[in-house]
């Protein structure tokens, strides 16, 4: 609707609007309903006002009962149990920010029931029965010098926009995922576009509009590859989905990008095992699954570029040492569709075994909480298909360890009651062993600093998350001041 009124502004010489935040702000100042009729504004009803007759008694019966009469109330607005899957919930959402048809710059976690927004009640400006989960957000202007794709670990054909450099957020950005094909088709996107470009949070960037008023001349509509890029296997769509997939599951491309993902810190962290190295890996045959990897040896390491003797010899040893990660994280290294890692570590910790796991039916891993029925057949069908079954063989033969590790005894309750944000490059430990030695101390882990927020421990390289907590008056530390606070 923005870049249609800023088209018709641009033809009657007017200026176009900035942003729709300034198209709504604007047309309900100037009070007049025709002003709202052409800018086709539309509403989303979230709260109640002055109500009379209202049977609900919770804020998800009030959405239900609200489309009951017709409005468009709030969308995929979810119930949990805790703030922790909340707070997981808000992350997944952020995610998914551009499959959205309209802009958001936050999202608001309320108490449920109306009795207990009451007891909270309000404060001279804001209630006490919810928060706003916001995020900083950087928008520029720039062209589209070309469309490229790139193959993703389960064979996801990923459209990205090659950009004008321009600056969001001090780096420069060059490049933005365009998502899928229907991304691509609903925003009109044509090489050659004037676009918006936006970063929000840790989201990576993406093109939020294009400035149709800007579009010089007729450019050409894209067209989505038929055919994989790299083994020319027909593309095939999901069925009942947005992604476009090579179903080649020895595509090299895929093989590559499994590999370096089964590699990295939050699966497998094999140090070492960079991009460069996974290439040569598999181009030179020596890796075409996850098993070739603890049959490498030092004298073929050694063989790569910019590989030497010692390099070689401790690639290997940290190859080796992977092998006791443990369940929760050879799960999500495995690149299972719909499988990452806060679903890996749920479902370690419900079955315990990768054995116990195989021999679990659909119904029993669909029963697990937050393990829906897209989940659990997906997992059940990589878990019995060839693929899946020969790959979990392998990976035992090879003596990679496969039962759920033990939750680590309690060491004192030193921390007890106090919140820690991990940010930065460590020195000392890992980001999983400090969060580790936290949680055996009594404290809590968080994703994200907020007025809850008690301590940040900052490494290198701390970046957004540690202006925050200066910002908020949160205190921090380096990891030898943490490691004083555990000794009292």
């Amino acid at each position: 609707v923005l870049v249609e009124l800023n088209a018709e502004r641009e033809k009657q010489g007017e200026e176009p609007f900035a942003n729709p935040r300034n198209v709504a702000a604007g047309a309900i100042t100037v009070l007049d309903p025709r002003v709202c009729a052409e800018r086709k504004l539309r509403m989303f009803v979230h709260g109640i006002g002055h109500c009379e007759g209202l049977q609900s008694d919770n804020h998800i019966d009030f959405l239900e009962e609200l489309r009951g009469y017709g409005l468009p109330a709030t969308p995929m607005v979810k119930k949990f149990a805790d703030l922790e899957q909340a707070i997981a919930h808000c992350e997944t959402l952020i995610e998914q920010l551009h499959d959205l048809d309209f802009e958001v710059d936050g999202l608001v976690l309320k108490a449920n029931r109306f009795d207990q927004r009451e007891e909270l009640g309000v404060r001279s400006k804001s209630p006490r029965w919810l928060i706003a989960y916001k995020w900083e957000k950087w928008e520029a202007i720039t062209r589209l010098n070309a469309i490229s794709v790139q193959v993703g670990k389960t064979g996801a054909i990923t459209p990205v926009a090659e950009l004008e450099p321009v600056e969001l957020d001090r780096t420069i950005v060059s490049r933005a995922s365009l998502h899928n094909a229907e991304e691509i088709e609903r925003k009109d996107i044509r090489v050659g576009d004037v676009v918006v470009v936006e970063k929000a949070g840790r989201i990576i960037p993406h093109i939020v509009r294009v400035e149709k008023h800007k579009r010089k001349g007729s450019l050409r509509k894209y067209k989505f590859p038929t055919q994989c890029p790299e083994c020319e296997t027909e593309l095939v769509k999901d069925e009942g989905g947005v992604y476009i997939r090579c179903t080649n599951i020895h595509c090299p491309a895929q093989v590559r990008e499994r590999v370096r993902y089964y590699a990295s810190r939050t699966a497998m962290d094999i140090e070492g095992l960079g991009d460069k190295v996974v290439e040569q890996l598999v181009s030179q045959g020596l890796v075409s699954g996850y098993g070739d990897l603890y049959r490498l040896q030092v004298e073929q390491v050694t063989e790569l570029e910019r590989m030497g003797s010692r390099s070689a010899t401790s690639l290997i040893r940290n190859i080796d040492g992977s092998k006791q990660q443990g369940l929760a994280r050879l799960l999500n290294a495995l690149s299972i569709r719909h499988v990452g890692a806060r679903v890996a570590s749920i479902l370690a910790r419900e079955f315990g075994s990768m054995e116990k796991l195989q021999a679990a039916s659909v119904e029993e891993l669909n029963a697990v909480n937050e393990i829906g029925e897209i989940i659990a057949e997906s997992l059940y069908e990589f878990l019995h298909g060839e693929f899946g079954s020969e790959t979990i063989d392998d990976l035992r033969k090879q003596d990679v360890n496969m039962e759920a590790e033990q939750a680590a005894e309690p060491v004192s309750d030193s921390l007890k009651g106090k919140t820690f944000v991990v940010t930065g490059t460590l020195s000392k430990y890992t980001r999983d062993q400090i969060k580790s030695l936290i949680e055996q101390n009594g404290g809590k882990n968080s994703s994200s600093v907020s007025s809850k927020t008690d301590y940040l421990v900052a490494g290198e390289k701390a970046g957004s998350k540690l202006a925050k907590a200066e910002k908020a008056g949160v205190a921090v530390l380096s990891e030898d001041e943490f490691e004083q606070l555990i000794s009292g």
